[in-house]
């Protein structure tokens, strides 16, 4: 049997409980041209760790754009979640990297994802993990708001971020912000600023379309004008 990530693995498998496997390495490092090499050998990009870490976790936590995209495009799961509950684009966020939320967003990444996960325990018995470990429970614009990135929170909202949403201490994202900063100025201005109607549609339409019909809006018989709405362009 082919080890996991080996060159017997399909790149679309759902993945494997593993080592670090190169893909992981390559998405971390940076390395695009070993990663493309990898996944044309055919590599598995889903493949995860004993803590359900992808290597698009990787590369977003680590702010690489380009292997994001080159993982997105080869099949890995936009929305993936780690042992703590983090999907890529939360690590994208802790990272502080707009490029690699603008490509996780752009090809589908939920915003809002449900909060919640499998267990602890459920966790120790698939994957030897600590029956104490936390639930963290955070929205990318929990991170968002921890990094004090201001162009971050208004991208993530523009895309249907819900700042009102809370985390397993109960606090919104803008609890992590300081008082009159910037961050906190822009959360403030959200929240007493409900979205327009254009903008309540275009989030409307994209989430009706699901991540496969996205990749076709710009094949849609309507004004060009309005593809680029859609598309954020």
């Amino acid at each position: 049997m082919e080890s996991p990530g080996g060159s017997g693995s399909l790149r679309g498998d759902i993945g494997f409980w593993a080592d670090r496997t190169p893909v992981h390495e390559a998405a971390r490092r940076g390395e695009i041209g070993r990663l493309q090499q990898l996944i044309e050998s055919g590599a598995c990009v889903n493949a995860v760790t004993y803590d359900s870490i992808t290597p698009l976790h990787e590369a977003s936590l680590r702010g690489q754009a380009q292997c994001v995209k080159l993982l997105l495009d080869a099949g890995a799961q936009v929305d993936a979640r780690n042992i703590d509950g983090s999907t890529p684009l939360c690590d994208a966020c802790a990272s502080g990297s707009i490029e690699c939320v603008r490509v996780l967003l752009s090809h589908g990444a939920k915003v809002n994802p449900p909060l919640y996960t499998a267990s602890p325990l459920h966790e120790a018995c698939m994957n030897g993990a600590n029956v104490n470990a936390a639930k963290l429970h955070e929205t990318a614009l929990h991170h968002a708001a921890k990094v004090r990135n201001v162009d971050l929170v208004q991208l993530l909202v523009e895309f249907g971020g819900n700042i009102y949403a809370r985390d397993n201490r109960g606090k919104k994202p803008s609890d992590y912000t300081w008082s009159s900063s910037p961050t906190a100025k822009c959360f403030e201005f959200y929240e007493r600023t409900p979205l327009s109607l254009a903008q309540l549609c275009r989030l409307s339409v994209r989430r009706a379309a699901g991540r496969r019909g996205l990749q076709g809006i710009g094949r849609l018989q309507i004004p060009p004008r309005l593809i680029r709405y859609l598309c954020y362009n």
